[in-house]
């Protein structure tokens, strides 16, 4: 029996608890990378305001909130393990409120979604199958190491970018807005390979294979940075390609000072991790804002 099975529950969570639960924290990617599409559209957000105010709300409280309110759900035995203060197997979400919480946000999801039009709301369900299909079982696409950051990386960066464009345009995005989005979502695995790393003795025990778990820490991180590095090495070498040298040397400066985080991240894998996440990230999405500016005015591919 776990260490959650044990808790005698409340009847109704505690706000606070709920709160905690949709991790805020976890709002700020996917709002950053629908703003980047935004902008990346070239069409100006004043013209269309409340679509863009709507979509952010979408992506980051509603959207993700929604996911992490699942992941929470169908992981409340590993944490029990990892993070027993969390929400669930702490009890301050007692009962089954932790997926009633996350069906409604759903359903709420799939509501807003429907006012986006027909690529947003396209683009919101594919969220909402993609977030449960990370958590639940049988799919449950977390266990791999692989699959599982790659979808993750996919519907923090990539999708929200495409949906911020696509609705701004009201159709689907130029060539190099879709290329653009898909390296920055293919570089945010590393991202998540190295957000593995709080869960690394849970996921051993509970058969969750994490990078971490399978190659261990340090091969892990090793692959983490190649797969957020290679990514930007071709959004710069396409910068330079549509003619925006100057976009393409901000984005080498914020690729060379993730290259130095790196080396401090590799001395000791396992303990930097958490303190990369808040620093190294910075520099990569701050990439992904110039890359936005830069292909704005970009139609076609030469």
């Amino acid at each position: 029996m776990s260490v959650y099975d044990q808790i005698q529950p409340r009847r109704f969570p505690q706000p606070a608890a709920a709160l905690e639960l949709i991790k805020p924290i976890t709002w700020f990617p996917p709002m950053w990378a629908y703003l980047c599409g935004v902008v990346s559209s070239g069409v100006s957000p004043w013209s269309s305001w409340g679509l863009v105010v709507l979509g952010i709300v979408l992506a980051g409280p509603v959207v993700c909130g929604m996911s992490q309110a699942a992941n929470d759900w169908c992981d409340r035995h590993v944490d029990a393990i990892n993070e027993p203060h969390r929400p669930i197997p702490s009890g301050r979400i007692p009962g089954r409120w932790g997926l009633y919480i996350a069906l409604a946000m759903t359903a709420l999801s799939l509501w807003l979604g429907s006012f986006l039009g027909t690529w947003g709301f396209y683009a919101t369900v594919a969220a909402v199958i993609a977030a449960w299909a990370y958590s639940a079982k049988p799919i449950r696409l977390k266990r791999s190491g692989w699959w599982g950051p790659g979808l993750v990386g996919f519907c923090y960066e990539g999708l929200p970018w495409f949906t911020g464009a696509a609705v701004l345009a009201q159709g689907a995005p130029a060539a190099p807005v879709i290329l653009t989005a898909t390296l920055y979502a293919l570089g945010a695995h590393g991202i998540m390979t190295l957000n593995d790393f709080k869960a690394l003795e849970g996921d051993r025990q509970t058969g969750v294979r994490s990078l971490p778990v399978t190659e261990g820490p340090e091969v892990a991180a090793r692959i983490a940075c190649i797969g957020m590095a290679v990514p930007q090495l071709v959004v710069i070498c396409l910068l330079f390609l549509w003619d925006r040298p100057l976009h393409a040397l901000a984005v080498i400066a914020l690729v060379l000072a993730q290259l130095a985080a790196m080396r401090v991240l590799l001395r000791d894998p396992k303990a930097k991790a958490p303190w990369y996440n808040g620093t190294g990230v910075v520099l990569y999405v701050a990439g992904m804002m110039v890359s936005a500016f830069a292909i704005r005015s970009l139609e076609v591919l030469p």
